[in-house]
């Protein structure tokens, strides 16, 4: 199969773009995301019919945050759209008169890393995306694994302490809420407000407050070597070790990709990362560690993807 379009639905912009079979992107477009539903639809239509002008595509394969079903078709649950049970394979297909694949956009950052980007030459891959929360994708066999119903790898929703801090999803404790850009600004914040005094670059960052962090600063601050904002980034990363820890112990991969906006910090975050993971990796003195690695093609992975999915068909 030739050309194909992938598209990642983000918050506040929906990227589409033409993807050839070596992963390259040859041409995108961005448009707003719309405030309602059946407006995503509509903008997902448009974004197509713009970037295809002028090519000859095949399929078009769509990442979205959410809860995809098995036949990659429709989305369950989506957290940031109010779609419920939203058929948006059949109604982007009707419209643009080309396949559609609806993959999780996770799943999608997954594949993408895993056929163009730090995962080629694996084919036993855990991905995770730290960014405001916390993202993941399962490759065994050479295979994206989406389990029976299409919902695995919800890794940010596995709870790690009983009882913890409550989830936006509505449970508790959730590794989320420990190892994600959510969680690296709480660190700051904390930490600058009972030791102001270590927090000086990183205030200076801001307003001048503790309410006035924002994860930029603490990014920063932290390559300023700001002791508050190089302490939270240890936090983050000794939880995300300790997690990838686990996860270790279930898939047992040859590499974990890490990705999403915190790991753009680089070995700043990866080095701790590391040591955490095998701090906490079981039998970790005898037994081969998976490789942590950070993701290479950053916001482009979920659309290129989505596009090489949709190629698989």
């Amino acid at each position: 199969m030739g050309l194909t379009i992938g598209v990642d639905i983000g918050g506040t912009k929906i990227a589409a773009g033409v993807v050839d079979e070596e992963g390259s992107i040859l041409e995108t477009v961005k448009v707003p995301t719309p405030p309602t539903p059946e407006g995503v639809v509509d903008a997902i239509v448009e974004a197509v019919r713009q970037v295809s002008t002028g090519h000859t595509i095949e399929a078009v394969g769509i990442g979205a945050a959410g809860y995809v079903d098995d036949k990659r078709a429709t989305v369950l649950f989506a957290p940031n759209i109010n779609w419920r049970h939203e058929a948006l394979k059949d109604k982007v297909e009707q419209r643009v008169g080309l396949p559609v694949v609806v993959e999780n956009d996770a799943n999608a950052a997954a594949w993408g890393e895993y056929r163009f980007g730090a995962g080629q030459g694996h084919s036993d891959v855990i991905c995770i995306t730290l960014g405001t929360g916390l993202g993941g994708g399962i490759i065994i066999g050479n295979k994206l694994r989406r389990g029976r119903f299409g919902v695995a790898a919800e890794f940010g929703h596995i709870r790690v302490v009983p009882d913890g801090l409550l989830c936006g999803c509505g449970s508790q404790g959730c590794w989320e809420q420990y190892a994600s850009g959510r969680a690296l600004v709480r660190y700051a914040k904390q930490r600058a407000n009972a030791t102001p005094e270590n927090a000086e670059a990183l205030l200076a960052l801001g307003d001048g407050t503790v309410d006035g962090i924002e994860g930029r600063h603490i990014s920063a601050a932290a390559r300023q070597g700001d002791p508050v904002a190089v302490d939270s980034f240890r936090e983050l990363a000794r939880w995300a070790g300790a997690g990838l820890a686990d996860l270790a112990s279930l898939f047992d991969p040859s590499a974990f990709i890490v990705g999403g906006g915190v790991s753009d910090e680089g070995e700043l975050v990866l080095d701790p990362i590391r040591k955490s993971f095998r701090r906490w990796l079981i039998g970790g003195e005898w037994r081969p560690h998976a490789q942590v690695l950070a993701a290479q093609l950053g916001g482009k992975a979920g659309l290129v993807g989505a596009a090489d999915l949709a190629r698989q068909g």
